[in-house]
């Protein structure tokens, strides 16, 4: 499919929709279509698709309509069988190829040893944040530990946007943080506040505020109650956000921080001495200190406590409170959580011992420079050492040029090229999503062009987190550059994320994208001069 005849259609789209009022995020469908209005570059029977995204769980529920026998969420195509590749792979049991096969889990984490130990334990969100505090707190494990309890809050439907409700379910997470508190049985609890996080995604300042200090007043209620039961407790967070919400321009950033996160003990029996610095994988060697359990060989980061008197006993019960998203940035400018009424936040960081976690780049697995982000954070706080991530892993094997011998996108690219097919890619463009990376597409697409592809259709996913306003427009620019440069591949649909890669089972969503996909439904955009 050649690029002669166009310039630059779909970005230039992308501007019309931003004009229109619409966003990255919520971006309603765009696709290519010829002078008779007929779309291009449908996914059809017998084509071979590669969905190049990461992270992988806001890419199960898409994937899975393609390629899951019996799937009845939405009606699909019933003569549709395609050649399916992912990145990485999203959910066991997929029916995919996998171009970089999972690692293995991870084991002597910290859920494991307290496991091992025969401590109760529970885990506590809602479901936006579950698999966050489960799968990856565990060492990418899905099934509970035992005498793990994993307690996840619906996560509500009445909203399109957090920024409608920014207090989320925030009362709920509380009522059963308190419960599992009063209940003495239980020794070890985690409680994942995610609204800062959430809502600091969404360019709407008044929310934000809201979501902050909504965060605090709750980790206040939470903390009051520990303090009655004499439970010992660590409050921190995964990544930073909104603590950075101004670009050097004066623009909004809602995605991700490269800031430090909090790390503030409150003990029950006494005041301990910390060190001023550390890293998230020095949490759960810290844990183990105060519990009195040794740290396994594996767990490369080190306790913070730097002096504590040799009669104290260890910590009979310990609470975890993850404050997901609340970075630390000296700086007022632009500093939401520093805008927002956080009174007891105010007054640990005054009154206990603290330190300030690097929680992003290489300390988290992640290329040096990149923000931090849930999956890496909650990952590393649970793991106590460096894993290295898919992206980085994936950055290094195009580095080494590996990455075009990979054999599963050989089959891919092979089989359409010899069988006249179409060869699809799909997925988010951005450089600072931690879902993928604009570099990972355009390493494809050099591939297939090298491969004798002919037939290059690409799908487009756009997303505001991390990026700056109408960002979209110029990624997809780009695409269509690169597809210019190379004579080979169009862009023949565009998409926001919140219609394709969710999470919460919103299956109407999905089948939007999903009808873009196979039958070509939206906003078609004439790739004629």
């Amino acid at each position: 499919m050649c690029c002669a005849k166009i310039s630059f259609p779909m970005s230039r789209a992308v501007a019309d929709a931003y004009a229109q009022g619409e966003e990255d995020e919520t971006l309603l469908p765009l696709v290519l279509a010829d002078a008779r209005q007929n779309p291009l570059g449908r996914i059809s029977p017998d084509d071979s698709v590669i969905f190049y995204n990461i992270r992988g769980e806001r890419e199960i529920e898409l994937t899975r309509s393609f390629t899951e026998r019996g799937f009845h969420e939405f009606p699909v195509h019933d003569s549709l069988p395609v050649h399916f590749a992912t990145m990485i792979e999203y959910q066991k049991g997929l029916n995919v190829d996998v171009a970089f096969p999972p690692q293995g889990v991870l084991t002597d984490t910290l859920s494991d040893v307290l496991a091992d130990r025969g401590f109760s334990q529970a885990k506590i969100t809602e479901a936006e944040k579950a698999v966050h505090v489960s799968f990856f707190f565990n060492g990418k494990k899905s099934d509970p530990l035992p005498n793990e309890e994993r307690i996840v809050i619906p996560t509500r439907k009445d909203v399109k946007l957090f920024d409608e409700a920014p207090e989320m379910s925030i009362a709920e997470i509380t009522r059963a943080a308190l419960a599992k508190i009063q209940d003495s049985s239980c020794r070890f609890i985690v409680v994942n506040f995610p609204n800062v996080d959430v809502v600091g995604h969404i360019e709407n300042e008044p929310a934000v505020l809201r979501a902050v200090a909504a965060v605090d007043r709750h980790a206040g209620l939470v903390l009051a109650e520990a303090a009655r039961e004499k439970v010992t407790v660590i409050v921190t967070a995964d990544h930073g956000t909104v603590e950075k919400w101004r670009y050097p321009d004066g623009g909004v950033d809602t995605g991700h921080t490269d800031s430090p996160v909090p790390f503030v003990l409150l003990h029950p029996e006494q005041n301990l001495t910390l060190k001023s610095r550390g890293e998230l994988t020095d949490i759960a060697p810290t844990i183990l200190d105060l519990l009195g359990l040794p740290a396994p060989a594996s767990m490369t980061g080190a306790s913070l406590i730097a002096e504590k008197p040799d009669s104290l006993p260890p910590a009979s019960r310990l609470l975890l409170i993850i404050l997901d998203g609340w970075g630390l940035s000296d700086t007022a400018e632009g500093n939401l959580i520093a805008r927002a009424e956080t009174p007891t936040m105010d007054r640990i960081l005054r009154e206990f011992p603290s330190a300030r976690l690097a929680a992003s780049g290489l300390a988290v697995g992640l290329p040096a420079g990149t923000v931090g982000n849930s999956e890496a954070g909650h990952l590393h706080i649970g793991a106590g050492r460096r894993i290295y991530s898919d992206r980085l892993n994936i950055d290094q094997s195009i580095a080494r040029q590996d990455f075009s011998r990979n054999d599963v996108f050989l089959r891919a690219m092979d089989r359409a090229a010899k069988n006249d097919r179409a060869l699809h890619l799909m997925g988010i463009v951005s450089f600072f999503s931690s879902h993928g990376s604009i570099d990972h597409l355009f390493a494809l697409m050099d591939m297939a062009a090298r491969r004798g592809v002919s037939r290059l259709s690409i799908h487009s996913m756009l997303g505001r987190r991390g990026e700056q306003a109408e960002s979209g427009a110029r990624y997809i620019r780009q695409v269509e550059e690169k597809c210019l440069s190379l004579g080979l591949g169009q862009v023949v649909s565009v998409i926001g994320r919140y219609w394709s890669m969710d999470r919460e089972e919103n299956w109407d969503r999905i089948e939007k994208t999903y009808r873009m996909l196979v039958y070509g439904e939206g906003t078609r955009i004439s790739g004629e001069e």
